[in-house]
């Protein structure tokens, strides 16, 4: 046991980590980390260029200075080095719209009165959160969270077409497609590839701009309506499933994966993206703390364990599921076959 004295600073740090947040919002808001980009800049010089006070620009530097956000020397500021190469907006690693998603009000004005949320056991926001019929928050959220995708997109690209010859066919159903780079990365690698993009009409514009920036247009359908009530249509070879049963209860779940399952061609897959935490719930830490998110803004979502999903899918009719962690990236892949 350690003799080290008890102290309330882990307490304290907690208590005050809304700070932090919230001071890293206003910087990305403000293009301050643009602004210096691999300078190292007075606070005069930052307010001139950011249109703000000297007073409240070295204020906000000293607490981003302090969380190692921002290095001072001699009445400077730099960005640290992950800082400059995620959040200067001309770095091509860009990862600020995913920081300024992830603090809208949607997200964290529900934490602030965790105590109801827990009472209820499900959001405080109207209805049913944020998966009410087009919620305003996903065509913003189909924009922001590209750079944040995009890895795991990349990875089931190659997953979905290393074994498939070029001039076979291949159709795809993106279910609740957002942005719709899940599809569009497997129609870049492969050119038999025909995608049908399912979400709301207003997310799907998304997706069609992202499909034209990527010369993979003509292959890429839209189906606008409810993912739970569209017609889906069949013969599909593959659905991809990303980032959308942590939204719901695992009834609801299972009954849309009914659906899936009768749209699948027979050994067609289920390619789904999930937050999966272990058994314990509490490991890995992003993924188990992911559960608080969905308790803030939905009604019955939740993060799942593979135990629990693999439960899901046996439930619907599907033979067998395989879980793919994948190294550094907090999202893991379960390939599910008809």
């Amino acid at each position: 046991m350690s003799n080290q004295p008890l102290t309330p600073d882990r307490i304290m740090g907690m208590v005050t980590a809304f700070q932090i947040s919230g001071v890293l919002k206003g910087a990305i808001e403000l293009e301050l980390f643009t602004a210096l980009g691999k300078e190292r800049k007075s606070s005069q010089q930052l307010a001139e260029e950011l249109n703000a006070t000297p007073k409240g620009v070295r204020v906000m530097c000293d607490f981003l200075s302090v969380h190692g956000m921002l290095e001072k020397e001699d009445g400077q500021y730099a960005s640290a080095p992950d800082v400059a190469l995620f959040l200067d907006k001309n770095s091509p690693a860009y990862f600020g719209s995913v920081g300024m998603l992830m603090t809208n009000e949607h997200i964290f004005n529900p934490m602030s009165d965790v105590a109801s949320l827990v009472r209820k056991g499900g959001t405080t926001l109207e209805g049913q959160g944020t998966v009410e019929p087009n919620f305003p928050m996903w065509v913003q959220f189909a924009r922001d969270m590209v750079p944040m995708m995009m890895p795991a997109a990349g990875f089931i690209g190659d997953l979905v077409c290393k074994d498939i010859a070029p001039d076979q066919p291949l159709k795809v159903l993106d279910l609740a497609a957002g942005h719709g780079v899940f599809g569009i990365e497997i129609a870049k690698r492969h050119p038999g590839a025909e995608i049908v993009a399912q979400d709301w009409a207003p997310v799907l514009d998304v997706a069609t701009e992202n499909a034209q920036k990527a010369g993979v247009h003509d292959r890429h359908q839209r189906l606008e309506g409810d993912a739970f009530d569209v017609e889906l249509g069949n013969g599909y070879d593959i659905v991809l499933l990303t980032n959308f049963l942590h939204h719901f209860d695992p009834k609801t779940n299972t009954d849309l994966l009914r659906r899936i399952h009768a749209s699948l061609k027979e050994g067609g897959r289920v390619i789904t993206v999930e937050f999966v935490p272990n058994e314990d719930r509490v490991s890995p830490p992003f993924e188990s703390c992911f559960s608080m998110i969905m308790l803030a803004t939905t009604a019955s979502g939740d993060a799942y364990t593979f135990a629990e999903l693999e439960q899901m899918f046996n439930d619907a009719g599907f033979l067998e599921s395989e879980l793919i962690r994948q190294e550094g990236l907090p999202q893991s892949i379960v390939v599910s076959r008809k």
